[in-house]
């Protein structure tokens, strides 16, 4: 345990912003796994509703940093791919 002030503070700020970043990678990878299960199913409408409700919950983790930015692009681009190939066949 730290025994300064301003370290104690930082570990409990650094607690809270786990638990945050936690929450919100779990939340991206449940929708994310949704998602997938209903584009493999071939429920597209449903899929494009989740898709939207992916791309919303990605970016604020994103914004947060719980996840870079970068990867918060290149998986609602994979996203996006993945529903356009379900729809052409």
């Amino acid at each position: 345990m730290p025994t300064k002030h301003a370290a104690i503070k930082d570990l409990r700020k650094n607690v809270k912003r786990h638990a945050r970043n936690v929450r919100l990678t779990t939340h991206v990878k449940q929708t994310l796994r949704k998602s997938k299960e209903l584009i493999t199913k071939g429920d597209l409408a449903n899929a494009k509703k989740e898709a939207i409700k992916f791309q919303q919950i990605i970016d604020k983790a994103a914004k947060k940093n719980a996840i870079s930015k970068n990867a918060a692009r290149r998986k609602k681009s994979r996203m996006m791919k993945a529903i356009n190939r379900a729809e052409k066949k």
